[in-house]
């Protein structure tokens, strides 16, 4: 069909555009990293050697024989980060030691927990307010209060209460992740048509029928906006927590590898934080278009 091929078209063209924005920024950053020439003086010099040296030395103490980055990574540098990475992305060579699958699997499971809690309490608690103006108006003052504050200031306060870092960090998870879920879970309810409420209030139909048959599927997309706003919240939010509490996770892999004084683990790192926001962001919004009615 035409629709089809001009829809095709369009990926293409978008495609092959964002390749072209890629391959200018990799060559913008293989031009900037390129090393700058010495003078034969100081590169032949034993002082220079002596200096190697001590660096190789103290890399290998603090980072498991990685030697030590002379300036930024290079793009080839990270490519071969990457490559040795992802090519045994689950072992286990001790607390501080392990693969980006097993800290990717931590922070995924901690972000996994904290989003069905938020979840299990935003949509009822949503669609209370959303059906009755007056629980909204009580609410409303506490949800205002509360949905600025940042969720990393809470973690002082969970980890004197809670006292694990692990479930501290499912705490902040919850609390940063319920404020969307609730909010646009309470406009989609107050904003079903008032028709389709006559009508089923004509049909006398149950409150819990209604709830499940008539006000959800029409809010469902309202919803489905803020679990995505929210699971990218959660995901922001978790490596910055993981950097605090430590122990496992991709924030403290971030945090152990420049520690180690090894840039190019920690771009790799950065770079695998994007790809997964960005499939948990795709995941969603695909659900958000299999919900979404169009007329």
């Amino acid at each position: 069909m035409p629709f089809s091929r001009n829809k095709l078209r369009d990926l293409l063209a978008s495609g092959l555009l964002s390749l072209a924005i890629l391959a200018v920024l990799l060559m913008a950053w293989h031009v900037a990293t390129l090393p700058a020439p010495e003078p034969a003086s100081v590169a032949t010099g034993s002082g220079n050697v002596a200096g190697n040296n001590a660096s190789d030395e103290y890399a290998r103490l603090m980072g498991q024989g990685a030697k030590k980055t002379d300036g930024f990574p290079s793009p080839a540098q990270v490519g071969q980060t990457i490559v040795a990475q992802l090519s045994d992305p689950f072992y286990d060579r001790g607390p501080n030691d392990k693969g980006i699958g097993i800290q990717m699997a931590h922070s995924l499971g901690r972000v996994g927990i904290g989003f069905v809690l938020a979840l299990l309490t935003a949509l009822p608690l949503g669609f209370l307010i959303g059906m009755s103006p007056l629980w909204q108006r009580a609410f409303n003052p506490f949800i205002q209060i509360l949905k600025p504050i940042s969720p990393l200031a809470w973690m002082p306060l969970a980890l004197y209460t809670i006292k694990d870092s692990s479930i501290s960090g499912i705490f902040v998870i919850f609390i940063c992740s319920v404020w969307p879920m609730l909010i646009n879970t309470a406009y989609g309810v107050g904003a079903v048509r008032r028709e389709w409420l006559n009508v089923a209030r004509t049909l006398e139909v149950s409150p819990l029928r209604k709830a499940f048959l008539v006000i959800l599927p029409a809010a469902a997309p309202t919803i489905l906006t803020g679990m995505r706003i929210s699971i990218g919240i959660a995901w922001l939010v978790i490596v910055a927590a993981e950097m605090l509490v430590g122990g496992t996770g991709i924030g403290y892999f971030v945090w152990n590898e420049w520690n180690n004084l090894s840039l190019t683990s920690v771009l790799f790192a950065i770079l695998m934080i994007g790809v997964v926001g960005m499939l948990l962001d795709f995941a969603f919004a695909s659900l958000q278009r299999m919900v979404t009615y169009v007329e």
